[in-house]
């Protein structure tokens, strides 16, 4: 199962559904005003989570007429909107969770969520935790061997540091390969790679962002 998030940031940022409206197992859900960015589009979400304080009453009554569930919190609360759509899309146990609205207009709330889904990617090893714009994807690598394919759409690859540098770093299937090579902290030198063939990328501590790039 797939279960697609869709929060509130700028309409134009975000990235296309196309791929997963056809398919059969994907589940949509609305985070906040990001329900209302998916009826937009003709997408009927599963559930609807947040506190709903970004978006007008005119649009809350038509989100409520819908009769899709939501699950309304208090706005003033510890987690962000965000946090609680994550938290609802593993309770359904997904294979993959493909997260959008969150890389445009407010840069703290994006920061907040590259930081839980890191952290949630540590801690369910199990699921992809896959953030997504119209011209970026986004995942955190934890230690092992990782296959990358290639994809026309994302023609350029970089990895960064996240949190501590990545060790013994080895890719292959790429234009400019290494071998047990480090990734410091504060390095740009893995920034923009290309696929050759199918890609790995192998390496043994640390946390890595992998970000996938359209021009």
């Amino acid at each position: 199962m797939i279960a697609v998030i869709c929060s509130g940031g700028p309409s134009e940022e975000l990235c296309s559904f196309e791929p997963f409206i056809h398919e059969e197992d994907v589940i949509f859900i609305g985070a906040d005003r990001g329900a209302y960015h998916l009826l937009e589009r003709g997408i009927r979400p599963t559930v609807i989570v947040g506190d709903l304080d970004s978006i007008t009453p005119h649009e809350r009554q038509a989100l409520v007429e819908t009769g899709i569930p939501i699950d309304i919190y208090a706005a003033e609360k510890d987690e962000t909107d965000t946090d609680l759509a994550l938290l609802k899309a593993i309770s359904y146990q997904p294979n993959k969770i493909v997260l959008t609205g969150v890389t445009g207009g407010r840069l703290d709330h994006y920061e907040a969520v590259l930081r839980t889904v890191c952290g949630l990617q540590q801690k369910y090893s199990d699921i992809v935790f896959e953030i997504c714009n119209r011209h970026n994807q986004l995942r955190f690598l934890v230690p092992g061997t990782h296959t990358i394919y290639d994809n026309l759409d994302y023609p350029y690859l970089s990895f960064f540091a996240y949190g501590e540098a990545v060790q013994n770093v080895t890719l292959r299937g790429v234009k400019y390969e290494t071998t047990n090579e480090e990734i410091s902290l504060w390095s740009s030198r893995f920034t923009s790679n290309e696929i050759v063939e199918q890609a790995h990328i192998t390496f043994t501590s640390g946390i890595c962002l992998m970000i996938r790039s359209a021009d």
